[in-house]
């Protein structure tokens, strides 16, 4: 009996796993695919004709995806170095101390998780700091957001590195930053990797808060694609806005398809280590 469920087990989380991400995926392709008239039901069928080349081509020239793409960009990179940067260090500090005070700061770093910032609160902060509406404000929300994943995740892998690596690093006479640029940083590729994936997630699908900060000064894809839709541009177009939500994937299965694999040699190298 217990055998069958060691057998039954993998194949039901397959089985989950195809429903609930495959099925999602294989309906945005096939009705990116199709034309306006096959497209206006979405469902699983195959299109009579493939047009998705004609689809993206039409999309570009009438969404302007280059400019919204760009913007994109401009808030989703230096957004994550900089909260992979902060974060890592902050995270290393908190590791290697004890006692009240530095549990205290780590419940407080960590809080944002399950806090989400307010929208009004947030906005009203960057008018009285003349940061309202520009990328620089958007960056800097966005690194006060996510800097509670990276020292959640980091945290806690760091205190598994052994402290006589650094100690002996010091007695060559490294100093801080020395020491966590050759031995911490170096250690942490595979956390960093997957919050990386994460964070960029959440920054380049970011509607929300982007609408209440730089909607309307500053375009982004997801912004550019509500905008659209809402204006009745591709109104039945359903064709073009799966094609839209295909062409703002990409980039992220790019990300994800590259750090996956840091992520898996990572974890080896450490194993034979």
């Amino acid at each position: 009996m217990n055998r069958l469920k060691r057998g039954v087990q993998p194949v039901v989380a397959v089985l989950l796993a195809a429903v609930l991400v495959g099925v999602p995926l294989w309906t945005v392709l096939v009705t990116a695919g199709k034309s306006q008239a096959e497209a206006l039901s979405p469902d699983l069928s195959l299109p009579s004709h493939w047009q998705l080349g004609a689809n993206t081509a039409e999309v570009v020239s009438r969404a302007r995806v280059g400019a919204a793409f760009i913007g994109s960009l401009l808030l989703l990179v230096p957004s994550v170095a900089l909260v992979l940067v902060l974060g890592s260090m902050a995270a290393w500090v908190l590791a290697r101390r004890s006692g009240r005070a530095a549990a205290v700061v780590y419940a407080v770093g960590i809080c944002g998780i399950i806090l989400p910032p307010a929208v009004v609160t947030l906005v009203l902060l960057l008018r009285q700091l003349g940061l309202a509406g520009t990328a620089v404000g958007m960056i800097c929300a966005y690194v006060g957001m996510y800097l509670s994943t990276v020292i959640f995740f980091v945290t806690g892998f760091v205190r598994t590195v052994p402290v006589s690596l650094e100690e002996a690093a010091r007695i060559d006479g490294a100093g801080p930053l020395r020491v966590f640029l050759t031995i911490i940083l170096p250690l942490l590729r595979p956390v960093l990797a997957t919050a990386t994936i994460l964070i960029s997630l959440y920054v380049w699908n970011d509607v929300f808060y982007a609408f209440f900060v730089v909607g309307g000064r500053m375009d982004t894809l997801p912004l550019n694609l509500f905008a659209v839709a809402s204006a009745g541009v591709h109104l039945n177009n359903w064709h073009l806005i799966f094609t839209y939500i295909l062409l703002m994937s990409a980039p992220l299965v790019v990300l994800f398809t590259v750090f996956q694999r840091q992520i898996i040699s990572g974890i080896t190298s450490g194993a034979v280590k």
